[in-house]
């Protein structure tokens, strides 16, 4: 390992904050990245780390070593991606992370679609609910629900992703139809919960174009929102889910939308953040790629919807 390469080390275990974190993401033993930073501390002359049995901190000579290593990924990384640019068909690798639904659903059929038109092209695909560091961990593009807040992102956005109510027709049969805030509150509902969050409360707006909230009463709570959908078709609970998260139940009969009339607040749209302005041509064909897949207008999970467009507060 060289001293640039080592200074790119001593970069990643400042960012992700100790050598065992180091070591799992580049899947390589701990005592090698330890015996690479004193390697590194020996070449320049001067202690970069201050170490103890629980934690690990930067000395003064380390945060300046850090900052230059930080300009360095930068270069390398501006200079390889204007190196791609002079191709006339992308090549290289593409490392790709998205949310875990998401890129099932959709990055996945993307990444066959785009390999088959540019099979010079090898991609990585990190599946993870988590909030990724796009620069710090290296990768080309991430897709997320919300526009990134970091001011070194850049984002496109990908599609819209609506809200829903949805029953069953059997719960429809026992419980009724309801049609008014009160009654859609005391029915039973399945929720997304996880890590001490319980998604069980909704904005929509009012007759006054007021911001007011609904808040349904949880029968059952579960941290995968796949089960939401799931639950719902066994016909005990109603549900509040994305319209990407709908296949064919509504168009087979197995599902019902319901409260239609209500003004129901969006859930986010899908954008696709990447670190540069002039992105490589390898990240502007697969962020076409998947706008193909996903629908260039209207998202293809909207069209398993008939009349959506004419539902919750979404005329034409």
């Amino acid at each position: 390992m060289d001293l640039a390469s080592r200074l790119l080390l001593l970069l990643e275990v400042s960012e992700l904050g100790s050598f065992a974190k180091v070591s799992e993401h580049r899947n390589v033993n701990r005592s090698a990245i330890s015996k690479q930073i004193v390697k590194l501390e020996d070449e320049l002359g001067v202690q970069l780390l201050n170490r103890t049995t629980r934690s690990l901190s930067l000395t003064a000579a380390g945060s300046e070593m850090v900052s230059q290593a930080r300009q360095l990924r930068d270069l390398l990384n501006n200079s390889k991606r204007l190196a791609e640019n002079y191709h006339s068909e992308p090549r290289g690798e593409l490392k790709i992370s998205s949310s875990t639904l998401f890129g099932r659903q959709y990055v996945q059929q993307a990444i066959l679609k785009f390999q088959a038109l540019y099979p010079d092209v090898k991609v990585e695909l990190l599946l993870e609910d988590r909030l990724v560091d796009i620069v710090g961990e290296g990768f080309d593009i991430g897709f997320r629900i919300g526009e990134p807040k970091e001011s070194n992102l850049i984002s496109k956005q990908i599609a819209r992703n609506r809200l829903l109510i949805v029953a069953a027709p059997e719960f429809i049969r026992k419980h009724g139809l309801p049609k008014t805030i009160p009654k859609l509150e005391s029915m039973p509902a399945v929720v997304y919960s996880t890590q001490g969050l319980v998604i069980d409360r909704f904005k929509y707006l009012d007759n006054s174009g007021n911001e007011a909230y609904f808040q349904l009463t949880p029968g059952y709570k579960v941290n995968e929102v796949e089960m939401l959908i799931n639950t719902a078709l066994a016909g005990n609970m109603l549900t509040v889910t994305t319209a990407q998260m709908i296949e064919n139940e509504i168009m087979d009969g197995k599902l019902v939308p319901i409260m239609t009339h209500i003004n129901l607040a969006d859930y986010g749209t899908f954008y696709a953040v990447y670190p540069h302005r002039n992105a490589p041509l390898k990240t502007t064909l697969f962020i076409q790629t998947l706008k193909e897949v996903v629908g260039e207008k209207i998202p293809i999970w909207e069209t398993r919807i008939p009349d959506f467009d004419n539902m919750y507060g979404h005329y034409c």
